[in-house]
């Protein structure tokens, strides 16, 4: 009887645990710890998962005392599986098609770097063969974007350079943005503190008549670390709460992240939408470089208010052997209507 008892609570805690990693929004636990870093790969969740189906599968066939019980989390590992898939499929596994450029597109590349580890002329030949116009590079020191900037000259494309760095310690603590010089003339405050422990910059149009530019690097949601992780969210929810803002970088989060941090309809965050989202490419991960994609977790993002509309968005995945343990996303921006 006590057996029978004990396998009846193993299988309700395990079926609960389940539902929580399969929409912890409902239960309000998304950002709590072990959660919020479980939501965030969902894939390998539903990989693992189909392993267990299947090895509590063949257990319930070879032990008849343990059938019952084998064959029960067996169907509910069966039912996260599909149910996880299904999700993921709403997100999109992957489109990588782009329409036709106009001048007044603004194409987005970030990469973060891994603290420099591609080296400037990768970074550079990458940001040139796609055309990119905005280039952040979260964990990229001041002297390697000057490099890539000197390069990116030397090819035709000037670019202004501008860099936080809340140490010179850690690589990790600098974030470098590039714009192109034919977006206009842009200014940015770089010792201004923005997200808690790792740098954003925020770049605004001096004539005001171009989009404000947020290059993010959100710290992770690790142990120690957990309330400064939910006060980027927030920082970076203020962030996005203008009429023209472009935001694109290291998130360290996912859509399951941002529960209640929409302030418009269609909006992941503040007012802004994600790119990702918006072109069928939100279940590919970027992070870590060393999973499949459909693995790992899509935590860099590119976002922008309604005022503009996303007409190609790309992982790239060919950049995966470059030393980064991330791999860059790229999107292009037009302007709405």
């Amino acid at each position: 009887m006590f057996r029978r008892f004990l396998a009846a609570v193993v299988i309700v805690v395990v079926a609960a645990a389940l539902v929580v990693a399969l929409w912890p929004q409902v239960f309000g636990l998304a950002n709590a710890p072990v959660v919020a870093q479980v939501v965030s790969l969902r894939g390998l969740a539903a990989a693992v998962a189909l392993v267990l189906v299947v090895a509590l599968t063949l257990a319930a066939l070879i032990s008849a005392g343990a059938r019952r019980f084998a064959a029960s989390l067996a169907i509910a590992m069966l039912a996260f599986v599909l149910v996880t898939a299904a999700v993921l499929s709403t997100r999109g596994f992957g489109n990588p098609g782009f329409e036709s450029t106009t001048d007044d597109d603004i194409t987005v590349l970030s990469w973060n770097t891994l603290g420099d580890a591609p080296g400037s002329d990768v970074i550079a030949q990458l940001a040139l063969d796609t055309g990119a116009e905005v280039v952040v590079l979260p964990e990229t020191t001041r002297a390697t974007g000057l490099e890539v900037a000197e390069l990116m000259n030397e090819a035709g494309k000037p670019m202004a350079l501008f860099t936080s760095a809340y140490d010179e310690i850690s690589k990790a603590r600098s974030t470098t943005l590039l714009i192109s010089v034919d977006l206009g003339e842009y200014e940015a405050d770089e010792t201004a503190v923005t997200t808690s422990v790792l740098p954003t910059v925020v770049a605004t149009p001096i004539d005001g008549t171009g989009p404000t530019i947020v290059a993010v690097h959100a710290v992770a949601p690790i142990p120690g670390e957990m309330q400064h992780w939910r006060d980027d969210l927030q920082w970076l929810k203020g962030a996005c709460g203008t009429d023209n803002v472009i935001m694109a970088g290291d998130f360290n989060s996912t859509l399951d992240h941002y529960s209640g941090l929409a302030t418009s309809a269609g909006a992941a965050i503040g007012d802004c939408a994600d790119a990702a989202d918006a072109t069928g490419n939100a279940a590919v991960g970027t992070w870590p470089a060393a999973l499949p994609a459909l693995l790992g977790a899509p935590i860099d993002h590119v976002m922008n208010t309604p005022n503009w509309s996303v007409t190609g968005f790309r992982v790239i995945q060919s950049h995966d052997g470059y030393s980064s343990d991330h791999r860059p996303v790229l999107a292009q921006l037009s302007p709405a209507g």
